[in-house]
C-alpha cells in the first residue's frame, strides 16, 4: 500500500473518498485541510507539498510549461458557467461587455481560471480584448515564474476589490467571493440565458478544477492513475447529495459532473485555447500534454 498526501476541498462527491467509505486495498490518501483550497494550488506547484492535490486547470497548464511534475486525472471536481461572474454595481453606466474597453476590471488573479474564461468569452463572443482593460489583482499567479503582463497591476495592502467595485474605484471585478451580491448585477444582461445560448453554440462545459498527482508516483506505479479513477467514480457514485453543479443539468442534459477525458475534451481544449490567447501559456496545449489519458 503507498500512502498519498491528498488536499481536496470538501465536496459532496469527494465526501465518501475523505471519509474513507471509499477505500482502496493499495492506497491510503491522508487529506490535509487546507483554505481556501487554491492555498493548496500554490503550494502543490511550489513545494510539491501533496502527491495528489486539486487544482486550477490554467494552473496546470503553467505548471506544465514551466516543468512542474505533475499530471492531471481526468476527473472534474468544480466548473460552472461564468457568463454571470462578471458583475458591477447595480448603477453602473455599463450596459454591456462593449463598454469595457478601457476600463479597469478586478480580479483576484489574472491567472484564475474563471477570469480566463470570461476574458475569452468576452473575445470570442462581444469582441472585447483583453488587452484594452486594466485587470486589478490581488494576488501573483500561483506558478511563481509566471510574470504578469503589463495592463495587470496589483491592489496596495489595504486595499479590498469588494470595496474598490462598490465605491466606483474599479468598474467590474469578476467572482469574488463576499461581495454583497445585492448591490451588483451581472454586466452580460440576462447572463444566465446567455450561458445557456453559449452552450448550446458551443459544446463548451467549462472546466476549472480538477485532480493532479506526482508524474514519479504515476511511473513508479502504472496501476495508480487507474485505481484512483476508480475511487473517484465510486465516491461520486456514493454521494447522497447532488453537485453544487447539479444546477446546470437542464443545461447540458445529463450529467453535470462528468468525469473522463472525452466527456471534457471540449472545456478543456476551449480553457487552453483561452490560456494561450491571453498570455498565460506560450502554446496551445493539447489535453493529452497535461492529463493521464491511460
Amino acid at each position: 500500500m503507498i500512502r498519498l498526501r491528498a488536499a481536496i476541498a470538501d465536496y459532496p462527491h469527494a465526501l465518501a473518498l475523505k471519509s474513507g467509505a471509499v477505500a482502496s486495498e493499495r492506497i491510503a490518501l491522508a487529506f490535509e485541510s487546507v483554505e481556501p483550497i487554491t492555498r493548496a494550488f500554490r503550494r502543490m506547484v511550489r513545494t510539491l507539498d501533496f502527491d495528489l492535490c486539486e487544482i486550477a486547470l490554467t494552473t496546470h497548464a503553467q505548471a506544465h510549461e514551466f516543468g512542474k511534475p505533475i499530471t492531471a486525472l481526468p476527473v472534474v471536481v468544480m466548473r460552472g458557467f461564468h457568463h454571470a461572474a462578471l458583475t458591477c454595481r447595480h448603477d453602473s453606466p455599463l450596459r454591456g461587455p462593449a463598454d469595457l474597453k478601457g476600463k479597469r476590471i478586478g480580479v483576484r488573479a489574472f491567472s484564475q481560471t474563471t477570469g480566463v474564461w470570461v476574458r475569452g468569452i468576452l473575445l470570442d463572443e462581444y469582441g472585447v480584448d483583453h488587452r484594452d482593460i486594466t485587470w486589478v489583482t490581488e494576488e501573483d499567479a500561483h506558478v511563481q515564474e509566471y510574470q504578469d503582463a503589463p495592463n495587470v497591476t496589483r491592489i496596495e495592502p489595504g486595499q479590498d476589490l469588494r470595496a474598490m467595485v462598490l465605491s466606483g474605484e474599479i468598474d467590474a471585478a469578476i467572482a469574488l467571493t463576499g461581495l454583497d451580491q445585492t448591490k451588483v448585477r451581472t454586466v452580460i444582461p440576462d447572463a444566465d440565458a446567455a450561458a445557456a445560448a453559449w452552450y448550446r453554440k458551443t459544446g463548451a462545459y467549462p472546466v476549472n478544477h480538477v485532480v493532479c498527482v506526482r508524474t514519479d508516483l504515476l511511473n513508479e506505479h502504472p496501476w495508480l492513475g487507474a485505481e484512483l479513477m476508480r475511487m473517484f467514480h465510486e465516491a461520486k457514485a456514493a454521494s447522497g447529495t447532488a453537485p453544487a453543479e447539479a444546477r446546470y443539468a437542464a443545461t447540458i442534459g445529463g450529467d453535470p459532473l462528468p468525469y473522463g477525458l472525452q466527456a471534457n475534451r471540449t472545456g478543456i481544449e476551449y480553457c487552453l485555447r483561452y490560456a494561450a490567447e491571453q498570455g498565460l501559456v506560450s502554446r496551445v496545449y493539447r489535453p493529452e500534454d497535461l492529463f493521464l489519458t491511460a
